[in-house]
């Protein structure tokens, strides 16, 4: 919230709070930022002096005060004290800090719609708050809303009647915000908590948009747009567009009620956010796929692998090879049988080393290897060869060592 120093005319002590900064002025009054002797702040509101001899406007901001003392509830800014018989006055409730709606709107553009819904759920149970303690706020729209580090708040409650009350008027005119107040309010008519949710509705369009849903224009023609015209929401999420229309319907009878919009706003708020977060580029999936490699391509470089080695085994130590066996055709025709003729002993011979690496292959072994009973290959024969050579060479070094200490 601005904050602007204070002029040569604004009182510096009102009550038993001490001014510090200007935070803004409207048709109320004038509202300053100050402080109590223990330090908390509070935003205090003094009344203009024209209204100040308004006797009427007195006994019902009395009634307000009185009202506004009962609220209960975290979306809106506790009132802290008041003085209701002073030659201007005054009321104050605890500052807030925090831009307003209508600066964060301003300075950022529209609200995503899992943001919209959030704070129009948390501003519905703080009006429902209000309502069950018998106050209309009758003024709600983005700049008496901020955005604190715990959640929005309502504030401004200055122009807040008790429920029932009439509008107030002066010379005609609908006390309010232009595109924001209810069509009863411009009518004169009773309000009732079905006012306020008609300014929600307004409110959460203005979010979604970044303009009023009732366009611009002199304040006539904007109280006769919100009359007789319907609003313009081309700019609000599907997802928010049926709820912030039924809020804006003409008949207050046809709106929902409070209680209904925080618990339908909370479902939109969650589901958006769930949208959100499980928002996840494809091109990262994509990658993975392509990077996992495949069982059938390890399975078939395994067993070329395999083959490959048998072959230079072979050659190495000279066997003969037998042809492979071919796979049969699709016609169901046998294999073909190996040409040229072997006779004999070199018969058997070939066909054994062919169904040796065929079982080999099969088992998983490689072929011409051999295996015992329980399925282990043997050692080496060579290899146990050189092992026992080196074992009779160490035993007779070492017997001879032995000899010749006991000779010396």
């Amino acid at each position: 919230m601005a904050m602007m120093r204070l002029r040569r005319e604004d009182p510096r002590v009102v009550g038993s709070f001490r001014l510090h900064r200007r935070l803004g002025a409207g048709g109320m009054g004038v509202v300053y930022l100050g402080s109590d002797r223990r330090g908390q702040r509070v935003a205090l509101k003094v009344i203009r002096p024209d209204l100040a001899e308004d006797q009427e406007f007195r006994s019902r901001f009395a009634r307000e005060v009185s009202a506004a003392r009962r609220i209960r509830g975290g979306c809106t800014a506790r009132l802290v004290a008041a003085d209701l018989e002073a030659d201007r006055p005054w009321f104050a409730t605890q500052y807030v800090p925090g831009p307003s709606l209508h600066d964060k709107v301003a300075e950022e553009g529209p609200l995503r719609a899992a943001d919209v819904a959030a704070v129009g759920a948390a501003l519905s149970e703080g009006l429902v708050a209000v309502h069950e303690a018998g106050v209309v706020h009758r003024d709600l729209k983005p700049s008496n809303i901020l955005l604190s580090p715990k959640g929005p708040r309502i504030i401004d409650f200055g122009i807040a009647w008790a429920t029932g009350a009439s509008t107030l008027t002066h010379v005609g005119t609908a006390v309010g915000s232009p595109g924001f107040l209810a069509p009863e309010q411009v009518r004169g008519a009773v309000v009732t908590p079905a006012t306020d949710v008609f300014a929600l509705g307004a409110t959460l369009a203005y979010a979604a948009m970044g303009d009023s849903p009732f366009g611009h224009g002199s304040s006539e023609v904007m109280l006769y747009r919100v009359v007789h015209e319907e609003p313009h929401l081309h700019g609000v999420p599907d997802a928010l567009a049926p709820l912030v229309a039924a809020c804006l319907e003409k008949d207050p009878d046809e709106r929902p009620s409070t209680l209904q919009l925080s618990m339908r706003l909370k479902e939109i708020a969650a589901r958006e956010a769930q949208g959100l977060h499980d928002a996840r580029p494809p091109v990262q999936r994509e990658r993975v796929e392509i990077d996992r490699p495949t069982s059938h391509y390890t399975e078939r470089h395994d067993r070329t692998e395999r083959l490959e080695r048998t072959e230079r085994l072979e050659r190495r130590t000279g066997g003969s090879t037998a042809p492979r066996p071919q796979s049969q055709s699709r016609t169901g025709g046998g294999s073909r049988p190996p040409q040229g003729r072997t006779t004999g002993r070199g018969t058997g011979r070939t066909n054994s080393r062919t169904s040796s690496r065929t079982n080999g292959r099969q088992n998983g072994t490689r072929p011409g290897g051999r295996t015992t009973a329980t399925g282990r290959r043997p050692a080496n024969p060579r290899l146990l060869r050189q092992r026992i050579v080196v074992f009779v060479v160490v035993t007779l070094i070492v017997a001879l060592g032995i000899a010749a200490a006991q000779q010396l």
